[in-house]
């Protein structure tokens, strides 16, 4: 059985993960639901799904920052380097989520069907991810953040069957091999490498402001 200390460590540093890469997709969809609405203005069903997807996302988002609430602390700070999608889109269009360019993924049909398919496994990965966390004792014995995956657990089969959907619809693989060798790979670096470092750096800084805060304050 873990200690307690290594226990309360280990949800931290998850905690602080999923409020990173929850933040962080949320933000991205504004781009994404951009996108979809100049590319496929008639498909108000696949609108409306990504519409949701992006709510989820901050609802997700908002469960993991009242966690940290209710512990009375703040996040550990983290950055790209443990967002499952921002090294994806990184792989894919070589450059950051922010820098992606919108206007040419509406015009170009391969790049928005890659853009479908990265969100698509990303997704997919992800849920995949929190069956496996849901059978954690660590995560079991913290009953609301047990709570909160199995929410996302309940939501994430929306966050990728649209994508899967469309491209099937379009007569698009779902995925090629080189984009699931690119998402095992990501995978692994992180669940081996990135997670037990941010684990083990003692002297890790907490945010000082809430992502949502501080993406509002000025420069």
């Amino acid at each position: 059985m873990p200690t307690k200390a290594f226990a309360d460590r280990y949800r931290d540093v998850l905690a602080s993960v999923y409020l990173y890469n929850e933040f962080r997709g949320y933000t991205s969809l504004d781009r994404v639901l951009e996108a979809v609405r100049a590319r496929c203005p008639l498909e108000i069903e696949f609108i409306a799904e990504v519409t949701k997807h992006r709510a989820d996302e901050r609802k997700h988002y908002l469960m993991f920052k009242r966690w940290f609430e209710r512990q009375g602390r703040m996040p550990l700070r983290v950055d790209t380097g443990v967002g499952h999608i921002d090294r994806f889109i990184h792989w894919v269009f070589g450059c950051t989520i922010d820098q992606l360019d919108t206007a040419a993924i509406v015009t170009s049909a391969d790049q928005f069907e890659q853009l479908c398919r990265v969100i698509m496994l990303t997704e997919q990965r992800g849920f995949r991810q929190v069956e496996t966390l849901l059978q954690s004792p660590m995560v079991r014995a913290d009953p609301v953040l047990r709570k909160i995956f199995e929410i996302i657990h309940l939501d994430e089969p929306d966050h990728f069957l649209p994508y899967q959907r469309w491209l099937l619809q379009q007569g698009r693989v779902t995925a090629k091999w080189n984009e699931r060798a690119a998402d095992w790979c990501i995978h692994k670096v992180l669940i081996l490498a990135k997670l037990p470092a941010l684990f083990l750096d003692a002297e890790r800084e907490r945010m000082a402001h809430w992502p949502d805060q501080a993406a509002q304050m000025p420069a």
